[in-house]
């Protein structure tokens, strides 16, 4: 069960998320006024409705003006309907709004995380049509899916910060107040990630303390067992509210909606922060605790199987029940930022991560058509220690009639994974008629050195844009280094080691034909680690430079007043390696190629007051080229759909103040399973449903939220795909959800 507890110390308290208590300077011109006034963007709709409106108390402001090059705890504003932001951060580029973004970025509220009572980011992200999961929600991992590539948790940014992360579940959606989707490559914005996931980047913007004193609880409960309770509390002090601390504290505990499974998760979340008139500092210390049994996995399709076998029930769990996963995660991260005259400002930080993950794990391979499995478990030790740092500056220059926003800054990134790994002995099952496996003591080794990584980089990057903003230019490039040493597990001497470098370029163009409308196109890079060539090639040793994708993406973005239409076309080729025959030996090559072409359609807003829609539909034609010998040429790229999508509306009912109903449709297009296409998964189709209420207090007169939905209505057993060759999982049940705030 999750608990939510709200108290207000000096009156009533908003039951929505305010901003901080700063202003942020519009992103105009100093030394003319424009031509013609800037667009406002749309106010969000005061929540809850009705019911709490006459509790909610005006704030006044801080004197203190955020300039718009600004990004430390300065939020972009929350778009009509609250469930997204008019905008985000868009890596190097800074704070940028929805119609000067030449990207498809959404970014999603605090309060869209509360109202759909998401406990992890892949509950989140389920709200975008262009993301999907290569995952199990209860597999003690997050693996999003964007555009039809992998995106792993060190791709995933806290306050524009990677590799603040492990490969493992960081729980922090309960301290967060906004999550930033970039879908597409980011090369310029953000750097080569850790994990070389080129798909998109993700950011969480963590919380911190309104300008009015919150204190919050919120209990809540998920099928079977799953209840917990979330602690929110902050406050601000000094003359001019100055000083902030928030704190976030959650526990959750009890079975899963699938059988034999269950779940222990705790995360605390600290948030300091300082404001003034040209300096702006914030810390974040960051820890979480879990622990899971019976924790599921993929499944691997034999290649001696004609066709997918048929799902099983939903709630089917056909791994030992002993295997599991438990750890810890900690991180600190420290951020500065200092106006030195009106046109510069100059930023810097870094933090650090550390884990320790064991897993024990149990991989079915499905072998025949009756459901029969078999696995070989294995236990998998992880000691992560990550370091991360950054520095820059942000200008705005005029020369003549053209406004430059000149951006530049250098990353830093090192890494040690620590590992181990000890084998068990082969197990059987059925995915229809899952037998008890007697229970193995698998010894678990001392972890030693594996990997030894870093990445290294700066970039710079000019917005030059004319006519109040009306077009704007952006082109940048970014310099990247990258280096790997190898070791081997047992004796702990190098097995390899790789250092290369190379440069990137991005080029963006944003044109506003009218006020709210914006035309844009970019071209830009993504980066992966390089390799050296192995023995067995007739150029061995060869070090080949970071990997490059490249994108082409143009798209249209149209703002109604309190609703947004946003329509995106792409272009990715992702090179492949490929072995080129030849005499005596054959050549490494990276002549391959992977290539995803699409079309995002997105939505978000109200078309109505008090009916609200979000979401949109993702089509895409990822096809291999330049396979081996031509083998997979023209064949789809396994795991990834041509149709998805993912559609959810509010309703605030006129019958009943205070009452909203929910509702949410997600389509999964066939995909193939396969590099070959031999085994085509069918397409899915999920509803959700819910409802909350908003009512004042009986015993302080303050909000109360109660909320409660349904996932998987229809109980609908299907497979889902993962982007590994033949793999598959099984997809969530039938889930009854519930949760309720209370504000003091």
């Amino acid at each position: 069960m999750t608990v939510s507890l709200a108290i207000d110390f000096v009156g009533p308290a908003h039951a929505q998320s305010t901003l901080p208590a700063i202003s942020v300077e519009a992103p105009t011109r100093q030394s003319k006024p424009s031509a013609k006034p800037t667009r406002q963007a749309s106010a969000p709709r005061a929540a809850p409705r009705r019911a709490a409106a006459a509790l909610l108390q005006p704030v006044a402001p801080v004197p203190y003006v955020v300039p718009s090059r600004g990004t430390v705890d300065a939020l972009t504003p929350s778009y009509a309907g609250g469930q997204v932001a008019n905008g985000g951060q868009v890596g190097l580029l800074g704070n940028r709004g929805v119609l000067d973004t030449p990207f498809n970025q959404t970014t999603y509220t605090r309060e869209l995380v509360e109202n759909t009572q998401a406990r992890t980011l892949a509950d989140v992200l389920v709200n975008d049509p262009a993301v999907a999961s290569a995952l199990p929600r209860s597999i003690g991992r997050e693996q999003p899916v964007i555009r039809g590539f992998l995106l792993g948790n060190t791709a995933v940014g806290i306050n524009g910060y990677f590799g603040l992360m492990g490969n493992n579940t960081f729980n922090l959606v309960d301290a967060v107040e906004r999550v930033e989707v970039i879908k597409g490559l980011s090369g310029l914005l953000n750097g080569q990630s850790p994990d070389d996931s080129i798909g998109g980047a993700i950011n969480y913007v963590m919380k911190r303390a309104r300008n009015e004193p919150i204190a919050e609880v919120t209990t809540s409960f998920a099928s079977r067992g799953q209840g917990g309770v979330h602690l929110d509390v902050g406050q601000r002090y000094g003359e001019h509210k100055e000083f902030g601390i928030r704190y976030n504290g959650s526990y959750r505990d009890g079975n899963t909606e699938v059988d034999n499974q269950s779940l222990r998760d705790q995360s605390h979340a600290l948030a300091l922060d300082y404001r003034g008139e040209r300096v702006r500092v914030s810390a974040d210390v960051l820890y979480n605790d879990f622990r899971g049994n019976g924790l599921g996995g993929r499944n691997t399709l034999s290649p001696s199987l004609t066709a997918v076998p048929t799902p099983p029930s939903p709630t089917n769990f056909w791994i030992p029940t002993w295997t599991g996963i438990k750890g810890t995660n900690t991180a600190a991260l420290f951020q500065a930022e200092v106006d030195v005259t009106d046109w510069l400002t100059i930023y810097g930080g870094g933090g650090f991560f550390e884990n320790s993950i064991t897993s024990t794990i149990s991989n079915p391979t499905i072998v025949n058509a009756l459901g029969d499995t078999t696995s070989t478990p294995f236990v998998n030790r992880q000691n992560r220690h990550n370091h991360t740092e950054q520095a820059g500056f942000r200008a705005t220059v005029e020369t003549g009639s053209v406004l430059h926003e000149v951006n530049f800054n250098t990353t830093l990134w090192s890494g040690q994974l620590d590992a181990s790994q000890s084998i068990g002995t082969r197990v059987t099952s059925n995915i229809y008629n899952p037998a008890p496996v007697p229970f193995q003591t698998i010894p678990q080794l001392d972890v030693v050195k594996a990997n030894v990584s870093s990445l290294n980089s700066y970039g710079i990057a000019d917005t030059m844009s004319v006519l109040n903003k009306r077009i704007q230019f952006t082109m940048g490039i970014r310099r990247q280094e990258a280096a790997s040493d190898a070791f081997n597990t047992i004796t702990g001497a190098p097995t390899s080691s790789y250092s290369a470098g190379t440069w990137s370029p991005a080029y963006m163009l944003v044109i506003k034909p009218l006020e709210n409308v914006s035309v844009y196109a970019n071209y830009i890079e993504g980066l992966m680690m390089g390799t050296i060539v192995d023995a067995g090639f007739q150029n061995q040793g060869q070090v080949f430079p970071p990997y490059k994708s490249v994108q082409h993406e143009m798209g249209v973005k149209v703002d109604w007043g309190r609703f947004t239409t946003t329509v995106a076309a792409y272009d990715i080729s992702q090179p492949a390696q490929i072995s080129i025959p030849n005499s005596p030996l054959p050549i490494f090559s990276l002549d391959g190629e992977n290539r995803n072409r699409g079309v995002e359609v997105n939505t978000f807003g109200e078309l109505t007051p008090g009916w609200r829609l979000l979401g949109g539909a993702s089509f895409m034609d990822a096809r291999q080229a330049k396979t081996q010998n031509g083998i997979n040429d023209g064949k789809r790229s396994l795991g990834i759909p041509q149709v998805q999508v993912s559609l959810g509306t509010e309703w605030d009912t006129p019958f009943a103040d205070g009452l909203t109903l929910t509702g949410r449709a997600i389509h999964f297009g066939e995909a193939y399973a396969d590099a070959a296409n031999r085994f085509l998964v069918p397409s899915w189709t999920r509803f959700d449903l819910g409802a909350r209420y908003t009512f004042a207090s009986p015993w302080n007169g303050k909000p109360i939220t109660l909320r409660f939905a349904v996932e998987n209505v229809g109980n609908s057993s299907y497979w889902a795909t993962s982007l590994s060759d033949r793999q598959i999982y099984l997809g969530a049940p039938r889930t009854y959800l519930a949760s309720t705030t209370f504000r003091f």
